[in-house]
Formats: structure tokens, C-alpha cells, sequence
């Protein structure tokens, strides 16, 4: 029974698409023939500016440090920072260490990258670190951007 009515639906589906398709040519048969195109291009304005003075420029405001960190944050500027403009600073993070990109961080996920830091800084492979050793693990320091004045 149930493959009567799938094929009863199927068919149905064939005669609308039919005649939507007829009708759809019609239409087509019946629009106006497209417009020729310009053989000739328009000529290119004129850039010179003449007497003319721009907008002035803008002045840079003195903002501390902990404002400077806030409009990091605060992403639509509407003076409040939401739990997910908070979260979003981490996303990157959390994507290095998402390794099937399921968006679900899996303790084996997580131990892979711990043992993996482990592994490349334990040097001469006896499982513990000294401190030496451990001072590889520390992230790289962040470089100052130098002026190119």
C-alpha cells in the first residue's frame, strides 16, 4: 500500500515540475529581445581635485591600558562585555586543540597536546623535567612592536 502512495506522490511531482517547466518556457519565448551592448566604453572621470579639502583628521585619544583592553573585548562597542565576547578571545585555542573539529574538547584531545608539550621538552627522555627543561614549556614571549619612524 505504502508503495502505491509513494509512487502516486512521485508522479504527482513529475506533473507539476512538467508544467512548471512548460509554463516557465513560455514566458521565456515571450520576453523581449535583449538590449545591444555599447561597443564603445564610457570614458573614465576626471580625478583632478582641484581646490577642494578633505575631511579633517581624526586626533587620537590618550586611553589606559585597561581601556585599551576593554574595547578588545567589548566586540559591538556597546560599553558591556557578554559572556560570548568574553569566550570568543579563547576560540582559537580551543580549535588548535579540537583535533576531530566537533566543537567538543574530549580529555584524550586535551592530553594529546599536554603530552606532546611534554614529550618535546623532556631532552633526554627520562620522564621528568628539570627545571631547564621545564622552562621550554613556557610560551613564547610577546615581541614589542617596533617603531618604523
Amino acid at each position: 500500500m505504502n508503495r502505491f502512495l509513494l509512487g502516486g506522490l512521485v508522479l504527482v511531482a513529475l506533473g507539476i515540475g512538467l508544467f512548471w517547466w512548460q509554463g516557465h518556457a513560455e514566458v521565456e519565448a515571450a520576453a523581449p529581445p535583449p538590449e545591444p551592448m555599447a561597443t564603445e566604453p564610457a570614458p573614465l572621470p576626471s580625478a583632478d581635485a582641484g581646490d577642494m579639502v578633505g575631511p579633517e583628521l581624526p586626533e587620537a585619544t590618550d586611553l589606559s591600558r585597561e581601556q585599551r583592553r576593554f574595547g578588545r573585548f567589548d566586540r559591538d562597542r556597546d560599553r558591556r562585555i557578554s559572556r560570548n565576547e568574553m569566550l570568543s578571545t579563547r576560540s582559537d585555542g580551543f580549535r588548535k586543540l579540537d583535533k576531530d573539529g566537533n566543537n567538543l574538547l574530549t580529555f584524550e584531545e586535551w592530553a594529546v597536546a599536554t603530552v606532546d608539550k611534554f614529550d618535546g621538552a623532556d631532552g633526554d627522555r627520562d620522564g621528568y623535567l628539570t627545571p631547564v627543561e621545564f622552562r621550554k614549556t613556557a610560551p613564547p614571549p610577546k615581541q614589542k612592536a617596533r617603531c618604523s619612524c
